[in-house]
């Protein structure tokens, strides 16, 4: 039997039994990427997975409107979007990565695809990064039109389930409280579709953020309809344990800016 992987929320903010539940769907999803042979080194348990398939999840993306509209990218730094953000340096965007969880005073790499000094496939990577893009504070960052983020599971409501760090759900805040992020920004991920859940499956707290598209090597599931998303935390408040490590993006002083547009959600599937 495999070992179960370690937690990484266990300063999270929250009841007990919620967070039982997701670190428990964490490990569904792990285990039977597992035993499907679908996650790539060094393994899913106890991260965001990195899967076979995500050079087409990441085609796939490409030909989504919002993409092709989208001159700036803010991406998560794991090895599950390493494609995407390849990707977007083809075409042309730039693209704000976080550094690993976040632990530097200057936490985001700004790459700029007319500044690159390899090509986009190892620049996008975290090492080519260090090495070819600007390290730059929140406060540097321009409006984003584009947000990836990485799963380890999703449900086609567009509850998105990460490792339990609560970073991206940090980051999200913050640019959100910044204006960097707006009511017209998109949040997309790609997973495997043995990461996708039923909608209803995934569980919330206020301070996660839902994501607009799913897209994986088969299809795009388009995770929005009209009403209103339910009130989230304040962002400065307690998103779960990466204000509590202390992390140099929360001490940036939030301005006012747009909040992102409330929506239910639905799954839709998009041929394209």
């Amino acid at each position: 039997m495999a070992r179960s992987a370690p937690r990484h929320d266990r300063d999270a903010g929250g009841p007990a039994d919620l967070l039982a539940a997701k670190a428990a769907l964490r490990q569904d999803v792990w285990t039977a990427m597992r035993a499907a042979k679908v996650a790539r080194f060094p393994g899913a348990a106890g991260r965001i997975p990195n899967f076979t398939g995500a050079e087409a999840a990441a085609e796939r993306l490409r030909g989504l409107p919002a993409w092709l509209a989208a001159g700036t990218v803010k991406s998560n730094p794991d090895s599950a979007q390493w494609p995407v953000r390849q990707r977007a340096l083809e075409d042309g965007k730039t693209v704000y990565m976080a550094v690993p969880r976040l632990a530097e005073p200057e936490p985001f790499f700004a790459l700029d695809p007319a500044r690159l000094s390899e090509p986009p496939r190892k620049a996008a990577s975290i090492s080519g990064a260090a090495r070819s893009a600007r390290r730059v504070a929140l406060a540097d960052l321009s409006p984003v039109d584009l947000v990836v983020m990485g799963c380890v599971a999703v449900g086609e409501d567009g509850a998105r389930l990460g490792k339990g760090g609560g970073f991206a759900d940090l980051e999200f805040a913050l640019a959100t409280a910044a204006g960097l992020i707006g009511p017209h920004t998109v949040c997309v991920t790609t997973v495997h579709e043995l990461q996708v859940c039923a909608a209803g499956t995934i569980p919330l707290t206020d301070h996660d953020v839902p994501v607009d598209f799913i897209v994986t090597p088969e299809r795009v599931i388009d995770c929005r309809r009209d009403g209103p998303r339910p009130a989230r935390r304040d962002p400065l408040g307690r998103p779960d344990r990466g204000e509590d490590r202390g992390h140099p993006a929360a001490l940036y002083p939030a301005r006012t800016g747009p909040a992102r547009a409330g929506r239910a959600r639905t799954g839709r599937a998009l041929a394209l």
